[in-house]
């Protein structure tokens, strides 16, 4: 079985290169001015295609959550239970993740989070893993 690690194409290596140095990016239309994530080569909004890519603060709001406690599929089968999680972006974007460091008592609706980074596939590769962004409970200050 193959380890859940995504396939990095030309268009998606500045964003997995840019995770890898501990910055989460986004993209950003130049049209009209929104952000957006999932990564793709055309803004939704608009349909442009004149789009770039953004560093974001890393920080961002839980929108949702529901915690995994069955899951047979690796590495996930490792984890659990775990919590699976969307996150809005400061910069506006949603985004689906993993809340870590937080325990299923202490998550609300709303709560700051800022953004970590989990690498995955190192062990099964025999090398370097793939930097994932995760989000974890917001530092006081931050």
């Amino acid at each position: 079985m193959t380890a859940a690690t995504p396939d990095i194409d030309d268009f998606t290596r500045p964003y997995w290169n840019a995770a890898a140095e501990g910055t989460l990016l986004v993209r950003r239309c130049r049209t009209c001015g929104r952000s957006h994530h999932y990564p793709r080569e055309f803004c939704p909004y608009c349909w442009s295609e004149d789009g770039e890519w953004a560093a974001t603060t890393g920080r961002a709001t839980l929108y949702t959550w529901s915690v995994v406690h069955r899951n047979d599929l690796p590495p996930f089968d490792r984890r659990v239970p775990y919590v699976a999680a969307v996150v809005e972006l400061e910069e506006g974007p949603k985004l689906m993740t993993e809340v870590v460091e937080c325990s299923e008592g202490r998550l609300r609706i709303g709560m700051p989070l800022e953004v970590a980074f989990r690498e995955e596939g190192a062990a099964e590769s025999g090398g370097g893993g793939v930097a994932v962004p995760v989000f974890r409970p917001a530092a006081a200050g931050s």
